[in-house]
């Protein structure tokens, strides 16, 4: 079988494949790679017949990745996670970071926090261009590992084999109940008072969910569930319950003490530790490390450093 020419194979078209293969849109993923979207749909037609494999099937209401597309695209990311980390060795010896950096971020964590990176990132490292991704932690560990995150703002677990972590600070959980709750009126809040029939959480796969959970001294065995951090206030606000939220949400919202009261817990361990992920194979492990102790020594107010 004659071997086909690499002359026809350039990363960037494997990277138009990969965003529309996340992004299931041919528009959303033209925008993402600073094309128009009939430029990135005729590259990768011509991927598609330089290969003989069609990566996708187009409809009108749809794009689903095809199953000879799937083969191909295990290998699209391995081979795209490489000549980022070739790119990422390339030029950086001691200098500190510069150029596109990804950074994903957990969804109940990023819309408070993330402000005050940008912020502080300007300022501060200038020469870097952000790339910036919410989502769950399940998928953007997956992203990272897969070399479509550089760093990744979350919770670290014990076990994270591929992955190195450095802890940038501890968030308190804040108790957040109706005015007229019997939490309330307590003077002080300790984990064993919480009624769990009042509990109201995330819904499944948020790591919110299970941090809290954690905490609780029973386990629920039915409770009501939020699609958001903020459907979560509003159930709250409503009247329906309580729950455990994290300190920068709480902060970012002091409008919400009309209908909602919010009280610290007695415990000290009752919250979260944030991290900065990223993979032990990336070449920039000093430079990562030097941001995280940039976010540590510039944390926000309502949380708390712990070295």
């Amino acid at each position: 079988m004659m071997q086909k020419s690499l002359a026809g194979l350039s990363l960037r078209d494997l990277e138009y494949v990969e965003a529309v293969a996340e992004l299931g849109h041919f528009g959303r993923a033209a925008e993402r790679c600073g094309v128009s979207q009939p430029a990135l749909s005729e590259q990768i037609r011509k991927l598609e017949a330089h290969l003989g494999v069609p990566f996708f099937e187009r409809t009108r209401r749809q794009v689903a990745v095809t199953p000879e597309g799937a083969v191909l695209l295990i290998q699209v990311e391995r081979v795209l996670t490489e000549a980022r980390h070739f790119m990422a060795m390339s030029g950086q010896g001691g200098r500190g970071l510069a150029g596109p950096l990804h950074l994903g971020a957990i969804e109940t964590l990023g819309p408070y926090y993330l402000p005050q990176l940008l912020l502080l990132m300007r300022d501060k490292m200038p020469d870097i261009s952000l790339r910036l991704t919410e989502g769950r932690t399940a998928v953007l560990v997956e992203r990272l590992r897969h070399g479509m995150l550089d760093v990744v703002l979350m919770v670290p677990t014990p076990e994270m084999p591929g992955l190195a972590s450095a802890d940038l600070f501890f968030e308190p959980f804040i108790l957040a109940t109706p005015k007229d709750h019997p939490l309330a009126v307590l003077s002080l809040i300790a984990l064993e008072n919480l009624p769990i029939e009042d509990l109201l959480l995330l819904e499944e796969g948020h790591c919110l969910r299970d941090h809290a959970l954690a905490l609780c001294t029973k386990a629920p065995s039915a409770t009501r569930h939020a699609t958001s951090l903020e459907t979560l206030w509003h159930m709250i606000a409503a009247g329906e319950g309580y729950s455990l939220l994290p300190g920068l949400a709480i902060a970012a919202r002091p409008e919400i003490n009309a209908l909602v009261q919010c009280r610290k817990m007695l415990e000290s361990n009752a919250g979260r530790q944030i991290a900065l992920v990223w993979r032990t194979s990336d070449p920039r492990e000093k430079q990562f490390r030097q941001l995280a102790e940039l976010l540590r020594a510039n944390a926000p107010a309502a949380v708390v450093t712990r070295r």
